[in-house]
């Protein structure tokens, strides 16, 4: 790629944010937890508007029945890492860009290290209960900018997205169990988060043999990748905002 195209690739954002914004996303660090069906579509939406280091963390391969709905899920890429493809990704997207992939299960004994390095902000796409709630409590005990999302499974409208405080949502499983653990750990804290008012459909759960989860729903493309772009916005707004540069 010649270093004209290197410079032309993000001129439209440019045009709408201006270049003191652009700086500020170029300079940013953002952690994107899960690259699945949400945490996919929000990382690569960061990565296009110009953030410049992303740290992606994912256990997973991809599997069949992600081709569905995640956007790095293909006949050829089953069973490859979802992290290291993004990466790659990525970096054809903008080769300037430094994407950290990490594929491994996030645990409430390795978050402090993870912390450690610095972010800008978190995006929070887990969908199992136990390391959503320890990413958001370390998030919130240490002052790091976090948006989360609730269950996107289930659902099918997609009016009912939107954003919230996890305090007022509605009609959401996940939602309530982070709550209650949240409040026995003494933070009843206000968190901005991207959840449905809509019901799930009761007919569409996918009962797992996992030892982290026991239940799913079925999912199509066009919810979760709305949650995504909901994350990615807010994190975009808050970071293109900012009156500070990291030069």
């Amino acid at each position: 790629m010649e270093n004209q195209d290197i410079e032309q690739w993000d001129d439209r954002t440019r045009t709408l944010l201006g270049d003191d914004a652009l700086r500020c996303l170029g300079n940013s660090r953002v952690l994107v937890v899960g690259v699945g069906g949400v945490g996919g579509y929000a990382a690569e939406m960061l990565a296009r508007s110009g953030v410049g280091h992303l740290t992606l963390i994912d256990a997973d391969d991809v599997a069949p029945s992600n081709i569905n709905r995640q956007l790095i899920a293909l006949h050829d890429t089953v069973g490859k890492s979802k992290v290291e493809l993004f990466a790659r990704r990525f970096h054809q997207i903008n080769p300037l860009i430094r994407v950290e992939p990490i594929q491994q299960f996030l645990t409430a004994e390795n978050i402090p290290g993870l912390l450690d390095t610095g972010f800008d902000f978190v995006v929070d796409a887990i969908d199992t209960v136990a390391p959503k709630v320890a990413l958001i409590e370390a998030c919130m005990r240490r002052g790091i900018r976090i948006i989360s999302s609730m269950g996107a499974g289930g659902r099918i409208d997609p009016s009912k997205v939107g954003y919230n405080d996890l305090w007022q949502t509605t009609e959401d499983g996940l939602a309530r169990a982070v709550r209650q653990r949240l409040k026995k750990s003494g933070l009843r804290r206000p968190l901005k988060v991207v959840a449905s008012s809509e019901a799930p459909r009761r007919h569409s759960v996918i009962d797992l043999d996992l030892p982290n989860k026991r239940s799913s729903y079925g999912t199509l493309a066009t919810i979760p990748s709305l949650f995504g772009i909901f994350l990615a916005s807010h994190v975009i707004k808050s970071l293109s905002l900012q009156k500070h540069s990291h030069d």
